[in-house]
């Protein structure tokens, strides 16, 4: 009877399941350019100021990155001497 059961639900889910559509590349295409149409793309000036706010970001990152592996460097050299 669970057999029974089982079967028929497995059925029915399949009845309600909705085909796949096919990849269309000329609808892919266009929606894709639908989507770009709809960014706001920053402008020269947006784009030079935040760009140099992320390299001195990475600069100090890395700088402060360097001397605390300086630190343990010299500080690994005092403790096993």
């Amino acid at each position: 009877m669970t057999k029974e059961l089982s079967k028929e639900a497995k059925d029915d889910g399949k009845a309600l399941a909705e085909p796949k559509p096919k990849f269309d590349p000329r609808v892919f295409l266009t929606e894709v350019r639908a989507e770009l149409d709809k960014v706001v793309w920053p402008g020269r000036q947006q784009l030079i100021s935040e760009s140099v706010s992320v390299l001195l970001i990475v600069v100090g990152m890395a700088s402060f990155i360097y001397l605390i592996d300086e630190i343990f460097k010299w500080l690994s050299g005092v403790v096993f001497r």
